[in-house]
């Protein structure tokens, strides 16, 4: 199989489909691999890197797109890409068509197969081409929100975990998931006074269990989510719904209680946001925006700034899937691994995640009629 590894383009996207290894890896069982020039740059990745290990060094995207059977990215297809995908090519990437309709009726239209990373889902409800990165971002969440603290950026001037005889800052982590526990685990870590709230009871058991009182926990209703980011310098949204549009839980009357100076945090930004006040996707040259005196951070491709060890992250996980597609081809590896079928976004023009169709109010079509 071609494989094709082009250039991310997203703003600040540093990232890479794929490190040197990998491609080493598919190179020795007899695959192509198509890199486009500088892809691996901002990882830290010379072109000779690649080329080293058997890889192709393709000048444009558009070679590498027309040339390969699977593309292999970590960020939606930019629209100038979009144009470029092939009627029917397979596409492997982070796709969040929850909260892009336009994206998705592109990409229908154009017969794309699109496998999300971010609905791969085992037995057990992990989601394994997740995890890495909101590992990465659920500890970003907590050192963003340090930073915008600070009265330099407009903070309410609050030092995370205080000095001795100075209260620490009170954080508030919506949702137990992959992000909520990392972000839990900085922010513990750094001494603030930190409150976790989830629907789930098993995970606030398991919090009280490894951090004992360091963590107060709170099940999540309107009236204990309204009196604790009330209180909170330090807002997290960690709320994920596989392939769904993020549900609005922080009310903009929640909102108009924050104090002035206190910041919010949205990692669910790719799938909308869970939290009213946040409007739109921002990006690491234009990261916050003021609202109700309160600063909202909602970058859409946070490990992007740390893009090197995401992108090591990312590889160990998708590399697997990767090759399992290369070696056996598409139907063969869907009709093998049951958590691939669930990362099949779209097929052949119709939509394929029950999730997703509900989301954007499109028909929905099971995968194995389509097979």
């Amino acid at each position: 199989m071609i494989i094709g590894v082009p250039k991310e383009i997203k703003n600040n996207e540093n990232r890479v489909a794929m490190t040197p290894a990998g491609a080493h890896t598919l190179v020795n069982k007899g695959h192509t691999v198509l890199v486009q020039m500088d892809a691996g740059k901002g990882s830290g990745f010379s072109n000779k890197e690649y080329t080293d290990v058997g890889a192709k060094i393709i000048d444009t995207a558009g070679e590498v797109f027309k040339s390969a059977d699977m593309i292999v990215k970590v960020k939606e297809p930019q629209p100038v890409e979009v144009d470029l995908l092939k009627d029917g090519q397979l596409l492997f990437t982070y796709l969040h068509l929850a909260a892009a309709p336009e994206l998705t009726k592109a990409l229908m239209d154009k017969n794309i197969t699109g496998i999300a990373y971010e609905t791969v889902q085992l037995e057990d409800g992990s989601l394994p081409l997740l995890t890495p990165m909101s590992e990465v971002a659920g500890r970003m969440s907590v050192m963003v929100g340090a930073d915008y603290l600070s009265r330099a950026k407009g903070g309410r001037g609050i030092l995370l975990s205080g000095v001795p005889g100075v209260k620490p800052a009170k954080v508030t982590i919506l949702g137990a998931g992959t992000v909520g526990m990392n972000a839990t685990k900085m922010a513990v870590g750094l001494g603030a006074d930190v409150t976790v709230l989830n629907r789930s009871p098993g995970k606030l058991q398991y919090l009280e269990d490894i951090y004992g009182s360091r963590v107060k926990t709170l099940i999540l209703n309107e009236f204990s989510l309204a009196e604790t980011v009330k209180e909170a310098d330090l807002l997290i949204g960690a709320i994920l719904i596989p392939g769904a549009i993020a549900p609005k839980l922080v009310k903009e009357y929640m909102v108009e209680t924050m104090r002035e100076g206190s910041v919010i945090v949205d990692v669910a930004i790719d799938q909308g946001g869970c939290i009213e006040t946040i409007t739109h996707a921002t990006t690491h040259d234009d990261p916050v925006y003021l609202k109700h005196g309160v600063i909202h951070y909602s970058v859409a491709n946070m490990p992007g700034a740390y893009a090197r060890t995401s992108t090591f992250a990312l590889t160990n996980a998708t590399l697997p899937y990767i090759i399992k597609i290369a070696d056996i081809g598409l139907g063969k590896a869907l009709d093998f691994d049951n958590s691939l079928k669930k990362g099949v976004n779209i097929m052949a023009g119709k939509c394929t995640y029950e999730s997703l169709a509900r989301s954007l109010d499109l028909p929905y079509a099971r995968l194995e009629t389509l097979l």
